[in-house]
């Protein structure tokens, strides 16, 4: 079984669980999860953990995300976006000074209504399912935030911007509340998701491409291994002595640890927040916090597969 995480391309029209699928399939594995759903006619990043790393979906889902988007003013659709019945089409009479502040005023914190057709359940039932009924109830509003907005591209009615944000955006949601706002409308044309925390998009595979490297035999060189995607926390290696105590998932104090190392540790003012927690022979256990009130370190998610 492979253990890690695969930077997909996800191409148009295909699901999430679509790409998760057809995983399977090529790589003989059913403990495959994927990080957050992506519209069938959206492309772009799409991690995708494998055995152990399945672990690390709601971690990952937590990370910021970067899209270029086109938006297209003057139009209201059902869905948000330009798949979806027209509600109602305006002439775009702003200029683009406007159009680009009213687009940057959207950085920051926001709060965003979910639409109707997106995949979060109500009583057990996706939005999306009432919708295709023709049913709409109400949605409370969620906390976003929008770390960066550039406008890379005006050309009215079209837009292409990049967006930066958190988890729960709804990039369709955006586009028509820029519209709204401008009072001309306005609905999603396309979406190219380019980042998830490190996973970029020049990076990404096809399944094509995916499959052909496993004939080629060289797949593994494009996993990425659990390890590596908290390459950002100090990396603790604890004594053999003492690792039967990882092993079976327990805590463990400061006299328990062989060495430290890593950003937080080197500024030698306290324990790290998070470590990456090793045994003297380089094997990989989980992620540890550490407990002020219990002066140890306590595990946050382990790892390690016994095969």
């Amino acid at each position: 079984m492979i253990h890690g995480v695969i930077n997909v391309y996800k191409e148009k029209g295909f699901t999430s669980h679509d790409v998760v699928a057809k995983l399977r399939g090529i790589l003989k594995q059913k403990k495959i999860g994927h990080t957050g759903t992506l519209d069938p006619d959206a492309v772009g990043v799409l991690p995708v953990c494998l055995g152990s790393a399945t672990k690390l979906c709601d971690m990952l889902t937590d990370r910021n995300k970067e899209y270029i988007a086109k938006l297209q003013l003057g139009v209201v659709t059902d869905t948000q976006d330009m798949t979806g019945k027209v509600l109602r089409q305006s002439e775009v009479w702003q200029q683009e000074e406007e159009i680009r502040k009213v687009i940057l005023s959207f950085q920051g914190e926001s709060a965003q209504i979910p639409p109707m057709y997106s995949a979060l359940k109500v009583n057990g039932k996706k939005l999306y399912e009432l919708a295709r009924e023709g049913k709409e109830i109400e949605r409370k509003a969620r906390t976003i935030h929008i770390a960066e907005m550039e406008i890379q591209e005006m050309s009215i009615p079209f837009v292409r911007m990049r967006v930066v944000c958190s988890k729960g955006t709804y990039i369709r949601t955006l586009c028509n509340d820029i519209g709204e706002k401008l009072g001309c409308g306005g609905a999603m044309k396309s979406l190219i998701r380019s980042r998830v925390g490190e996973f970029r998009l020049e990076d990404a595979l096809t399944l094509g491409q995916i499959e052909a490297m496993r004939d080629e035999g060289s797949l593994l060189e494009k996993i990425v291994r659990v390890d590596e995607v908290f390459s950002g926390y100090s990396a603790c290696v604890i004594k053999n002595l003492w690792k039967r105590l990882v092993e079976n998932g327990n805590g463990f104090g400061k006299e328990q640890i062989s060495q430290i190392s890593g950003p937080a540790a080197e500024a030698g003012t306290k324990m790290p927040d998070f470590v990456r927690v090793y045994d003297e022979d380089g094997i990989f256990y989980g992620i540890y916090g550490w407990t002020k009130e219990k002066k140890r370190f306590e595990p946050i998610k382990m790892f390690l597969t016994k095969e």
